[in-house]
């Protein structure tokens, strides 16, 4: 009695353990479904390719150990695979929130953006910054929320002690230090091509809809480090800035963001009721 005891719980067990292994695969296979179906709503409504890229979880944890999300080579790789598998007078949508990454990638993808034929549209629900932000200067148009944000693109230089704007490393070279070591002066000499090469990326994707003076001088503005690297560029200032952003957002690029859930390995800390209310009626007034 006791061995078919001990069977029953060891199959149990068994079965317990498939259910937890399969239902994720399940449920993460169903939620690939659902982005693919509203991917193609938009599609539909915009005759559009749509490519998403979408750095919706910032921080994961592996064992305990932060994984950053963010623009990387394999990004790049498959944004240049869809490109490549769109007709070349077919409009591209690209859905982007991001932190940044590498500028390689970010210059590649945005590169790819600047030679397709046909029209190509950025959507910013909440954010681009850094790489997101060179990505969506090869636009042609730019459709923000008005609460989105974009973010300057001026170089960050280090290792695993930190990393340091590359335009802040030269003014502090230009500091009298006897004692200054030349792997400072290195440094100094790869920050001085790191802002260049961002300049002239960034100008040159700006000259499809701007003046040569114009690009000159919004190029200078994102990549010569005016602001600290983390510095909101909204709606207004974009638009000031002569960048072709819009405000006219989809609400399906919205439906499409909640389907990228924020890892759940962090009790969250923002909550609230997931229905729109209609305003109620002021005192006095109606029913």
């Amino acid at each position: 009695m006791a061995i078919l005891d001990t069977i029953s719980i060891t199959d149990i067990l068994w079965i317990l353990f498939f259910i937890s292994f399969f239902i994720p695969l399940l449920l993460k296979r169903t939620l690939l479904l659902r982005r693919q179906v509203a991917m193609k709503e938009i599609e539909g409504k915009r005759h559009s390719r749509v490519i998403s890229m979408i750095h919706r979880q910032e921080t994961m944890s592996f064992l305990g150990i932060p994984i950053a999300r963010y623009i990387d080579i394999e990004d790049s790789e498959a944004v240049l695979r869809a490109i490549r598998l769109t007709p070349h007078e077919m409009p591209i949508v690209l859905v982007l929130h991001t932190p940044g990454g590498l500028v390689l990638a970010s210059e590649q993808i945005a590169c790819a953006l600047k030679r397709h034929k046909g029209r190509v549209t950025v959507f910013i629900p909440h954010y681009a910054m850094s790489g997101g932000s060179l990505i969506a200067m090869a636009a042609d148009e730019i459709m923000m929320d008005p609460n989105a944000v974009l973010g300057p693109v001026d170089p960050q230089l280090g290792g695993p002690q930190g990393y340091y704007p590359a335009v802040s490393i030269l003014k502090a070279l230009e500091q009298p230090n006897p004692n200054r070591d030349d792997q400072t002066l290195i440094l100094g000499d790869v920050a001085k091509k790191a802002i260049d090469q961002v300049y002239q990326t960034v100008y040159s994707l700006l000259l499809k809809h701007n003046t040569p003076e114009k690009a000159d001088e919004i190029a200078k503005m994102l990549s010569e480090g005016r602001w600290t690297h983390d510095y909101p560029i909204d709606f207004e200032q974009a638009g000031e800035m002569g960048l072709p952003v819009n405000d006219k957002m989809l609400k399906e690029v919205y439906e499409l963001m909640e389907l990228y859930p924020q890892s759940g390995l962090r009790r969250p800390s923002v909550e609230f009721i997931p229905t729109p209310y209609t305003p109620s009626a002021p005192p006095g007034k109606g029913k």
